[in-house]
């Protein structure tokens, strides 16, 4: 499995936005019964994917920050698995669709899931009202498993991607441990989902822009 990245800057013209890279990637590489539906979703005026933060004051807690982190998450795996030890040793490869559906939607639970509020904070002395972000959490599904119900609505995930995105969070969740273990055992994907979360939360994002 080849993997490339291009943020359009490549050949000469000007860089993609995220919301075009991201649709980009998700027409390219995604072509399953389905997908356009939920791309259509995911563009609607009833989803808030690209305007929505990824946390509330961690990674990506600013407008666009989801879709941000989104993409990272593709990078960073589409990275992960290309590493000849991955490939050649432990025997991990994965098609470009697949990667693509587990990074790019492994965090839609958090669609429609924070609101824009503001609160008074004092600095320097002085009070002042500040932005911040709520969670209304409008289908209580949990986290992993919302995301696996929501894509599941539009288009079939395969086994190793369900799992993947079930357990995107690893041993940082409220999973038993075990669980999350023998998930990763039997199902490479997940394991590599839940490095390259960790990589673009710590290494890529700040909580802000």
């Amino acid at each position: 499995m080849e993997m490339f990245f291009d943020n359009g800057a490549a050949s000469g013209g000007a860089a993609l936005s995220n919301e075009e890279r991201f649709i980009s990637i998700f027409k390219e590489k995604i072509h399953r019964d389905g997908a356009q539906k939920l791309l259509d979703y995911l563009c609607s005026d009833n989803c808030d994917f690209f305007t929505a933060p990824a946390s509330t004051r961690y990674h990506g807690a600013y407008p666009g920050g989801l879709l941000e982190h989104s993409l990272n998450v593709y990078d960073c795996l589409c990275d992960y698995l290309a590493r000849p030890r991955v490939r050649e040793i432990y025997g991990v490869d994965y098609s470009e669709e697949s990667v693509a559906i587990a990074a790019l939607l492994h965090d839609l639970c958090k669609i429609n899931f924070y609101k824009e509020s503001t609160r008074n904070v004092k600095e320097n002395g002085v009070w002042k009202t500040v932005p911040f972000y709520t969670i209304e959490d409008e289908l209580p599904y949990g986290h992993g498993e919302k995301s696996v119900y929501i894509v599941s609505g539009f288009m079939r995930l395969t086994r190793d991607e369900a799992f993947a995105i079930r357990y995107h969070m690893g041993f940082s969740g409220t999973e038993d441990n075990n669980t999350v273990g023998a998930a990763f055992a039997k199902f490479p994907l997940a394991m590599a989902l839940a490095t390259a979360d960790m990589e673009a939360a710590y290494f890529l994002e700040g909580n802000e822009k």
